[in-house]
Parts: C-alpha cells; sequence; structure tokens
C-alpha cells in the first residue's frame, strides 16, 4: 500500500543547474579524442540521457573509455556550475506546502556533493536524492524515478516530475507521472509539449513565481 505523501521528482542537469551545454562541449571533446568528429548539434538533444544511451544513439555501441574522457573534459567546467535563478526558492516553495522535494538526477554518486553545492538548497528541503549509481538503466528508461518512487512508498497520482528533456517525459510516461518542463535544457517548447509536458515554462524562476497555477498547484496544501 503507497502512503499519503505527496512528491515533486526535480531532475537536476538543465533544470536547476545550468550544465546541459557543458555536458555538449564535453562530450564532443571526448568524442573528438576518440576519433568521432561528431557535430555538437547531433549531441546536444541527447542530452538527459544516461552515457549509455547517448553513446549507443551516436554510435551504436557503449564504447569503452569515453565516459571516462566525459568525466575528464567535464571536470574544469565544475568550478562554473551554478543554479538558475529561483531554483532553491522553487524546491523550498514547494517544500513548505507539504510536499517532498526529490531529486532524481542520472548523475554519479561521487559528482553529488559538488551539484548540491551548487543547488544552494536550504537545509533541510530536500527529502530524497536519487542518483545514477542507483538504477539499472538510465532515461529514458524510468528508473530513476522508479526507486524514487519506491525509497519513499509514493503514490505516482500523487507524484509529478519537473525536468527539461524529451527523456524525463517519456521516462516519467513510463509511470503514469506527469512533467512539467522548462526551456533551459535547450529543447524548444513545441518540442516538449509534443512529447508529451502538461506544462512548459521558461525557467523554474518563471515556475516559481506561477507555481500556485501550474500544474503542480494539485499537489500543494
Amino acid at each position: 500500500m503507497t502512503s499519503n505523501l505527496r512528491a515533486v521528482l526535480f531532475d537536476l542537469d538543465g533544470t536547476l543547474l545550468d550544465t546541459n551545454y557543458f555536458h555538449t562541449v564535453s562530450w564532443w571533446k571526448a568524442l573528438c579524442e576518440a576519433g568521432e568528429d561528431i557535430a555538437m548539434a547531433r549531441i546536444h538533444p541527447l542530452i538527459g540521457m544516461g552515457s549509455d544511451q547517448l553513446l549507443t544513439e551516436l554510435l551504436g555501441e557503449e564504447r569503452e573509455g569515453l565516459s571516462d574522457l566525459h568525466a575528464k573534459y567535464y571536470t574544469p567546467y565544475k568550478k562554473d556550475l551554478h543554479a538558475f535563478p529561483e531554483a532553491p526558492d522553487l524546491l523550498a516553495a514547494v517544500a513548505r506546502r507539504g510536499v517532498q522535494v526529490v531529486l532524481a538526477s542520472s548523475s554519479k554518486e561521487e559528482d553529488l556533493d559538488q551539484l548540491l553545492e551548487a543547488l544552494g538548497a536550504e537545509d533541510g528541503v530536500i527529502s530524497e536524492i536519487v542518483h545514477g549509481d542507483m538504477v539499472g538503466s538510465s532515461k529514458p528508461a524510468p528508473d530513476i524515478f522508479a526507486v524514487a518512487l519506491e525509497r519513499l512508498d509514493l503514490d505516482p497520482v500523487q507524484t509529478m516530475v519537473v525536468g527539461d528533456t524529451r527523456w524525463d517525459i517519456e521516462a516519467a510516461a513510463k509511470l503514469d507521472l506527469d512533467v512539467v518542463t522548462v526551456l533551459t535544457g535547450g529543447w524548444t517548447r513545441r518540442d516538449l509539449a509534443d512529447a508529451g509536458a502538461v506544462a512548459v515554462y521558461d525557467d523554474v524562476a518563471r515556475l516559481r513565481s506561477e507555481l500556485d497555477d501550474s500544474p503542480l498547484a494539485r499537489l500543494l496544501s
């Protein structure tokens, strides 16, 4: 039996933190070093997938060593990580209304401290963090959200997702979770709407300002 908890599952990269283009450039550099000259325009739409899915999409296989190369090129950008305006305030506003705030990120556990520092959420706001090391398959597989539901014993009817890519929407749809999206991941409004987002906002600042009129309002007390 599921609990009566209400929750919002927040993606991190591209949704709360401005990182998607850093990942795009890092993958491009990694692929170039491996002898694969692939346009960044092909790489960017795949950000939000796990590395295994991204590489299979680009190369037809998950090639050994490329994830490590990506990590090498991404490391210098870590000093520039920052949250989008109003991201911490959005999380706090959701938590104040009695809703569980869950971070659901494909990032590895070893990167979480730096990501959380960049996010700057208030103490006690985040109820649970689910990361890439806890799942068997990455987005668009639903595992990251399934683990979040299981760990807090959540009812999908009382749970929603905030993300920035089609991959968030596809993963959530497999669990009948509604998704509110933002444009800061680099996808177009039409792309996200066509993929099934229940609403599309310019960014989390706009979502914060319209929170009580957003689809998330059905969860808020």
